[in-house]
């Protein structure tokens, strides 16, 4: 089941996505008519774990993790499926990385692996913008819209064997599949648990595969997971 939420006139309304209509408790919203899409959860913090796919540390240099390599985002990084991105004025290098991010169901803390999908509420995807000529971090991926969400949460779909892509402007620029994680979606979440006490809305991304790469203005990311959909965002001056 696909699960989104959607700006009104009367706040956000949250409810069971089909064919371009939210379900929701107080009635039905049409996408694009009654509002537009919102990020499908509203997270007190982002956990991103980076190098966690074999050739992206080949590409990029760097040694591989002995445990999953993380750091966070906060909740004013987040933007919107279809929403535009300004192109950061501080950088003349941001780049793209599609991933697969799981979204928290319940306040929770020091969990077992097989306990992981018992807290899942489900997986959306997130571009992990990068402004890679900043220093640090925090100043390269904490910066306001650096964390596109989106568009719904799935909430039935297995996060360990599953295709993706990105293409940039039309062009195909990374293709792999999760199997290839260096540690998978329950590992890093067990993980991240025993550090962390987690909230409701809270996402926690898987890291992106090979090919992150440079992205302009006027160039559109679209970044699909197969059984979860396309996040869309166009970069903009």
């Amino acid at each position: 089941m696909r699960i989104a939420r959607l700006s009104t006139p009367d706040g956000p309304v949250e409810g069971h996505y089909e064919d371009g209509v939210i379900h929701a408790a107080d009635g039905d919203y049409e996408v694009g008519v009654d509002g537009e899409l919102l990020p499908p959860c509203d997270p007190s913090t982002l956990y991103c774990v980076g190098r966690n796919y074999a050739e992206t540390l080949d590409q990029m240099e760097y040694e591989r993790p002995d445990e999953p390599d993380f750091f966070i985002k906060p909740r004013t990084s987040l933007a919107a499926h279809e929403q535009p991105i300004p192109y950061p004025e501080f950088t003349d290098e941001l780049t793209y990385a599609g991933e697969l991010a799981a979204v928290i169901d319940e306040r929770c803390r020091d969990l077992s692996v097989d306990e992981v999908p018992e807290v899942v509420r489900g997986y959306t995807i997130m571009n992990d913008l990068d402004a890679l000529d900043q220093q640090g971090r925090t100043a390269r991926k904490a910066f306001d819209r650096s964390g596109p969400l989106g568009p719904w949460l799935e909430t039935d779909v297995d996060p360990t064997d599953m295709d993706m892509w990105t293409d940039v402007g039309g062009e195909r620029r990374q293709e792999a599949n999760t199997e290839l994680m260096l540690f998978g979606p329950h590992e890093i979440l067990s993980y991240l648990s025993k550090r962390f006490t987690f909230q409701p809305g809270d996402v926690i991304a898987f890291g992106s595969p090979a090919n992150p790469g440079l992205v302009d203005p006027g160039e559109t990311v679209e970044i699909h997971y197969e059984g979860v959909g396309t996040l869309r965002n166009t970069i903009v001056e």
